[in-house]
């Protein structure tokens, strides 16, 4: 299912016009900067928790050394931050039948 298909379902359910559904879906899921309500609480290292649903994180990677594939030399990979989803206890149960 893609981000126009979930509007439209969003919006036979609740009664609201596809456009309107779609803005409350860009509201809440995008990326983009300064919009979406759960990328704004990751940048700000929060997390957004959704009971039954899931947890929306952010984990710190720490710096490590690699090896390039290509020549076998080491390099030195930075430390980073990267987001995470953890799928809530009823989902889980619920995709696990």
């Amino acid at each position: 299912m893609n981000k126009g298909e979930m509007a439209a379902k969003l919006a036979s359910k609740t009664g609201i016009s596809k456009a309107k559904a779609l803005e409350v879906l860009n509201t809440i899921f995008s990326a983009e900067k300064g919009e979406g309500i759960i990328a704004i609480e990751l940048d700000a290292g929060g997390k957004v928790v959704v009971p039954g649903f899931g947890t929306f994180g952010t984990r710190k990677r720490a710096a490590r050394t690699g090896t390039n594939p290509a020549n076998g030399k080491k390099l030195s990979i930075p430390s980073r931050s990267y987001a995470y989803f953890k799928a809530g206890k009823t989902l889980r149960e619920r995709v696990e039948k």
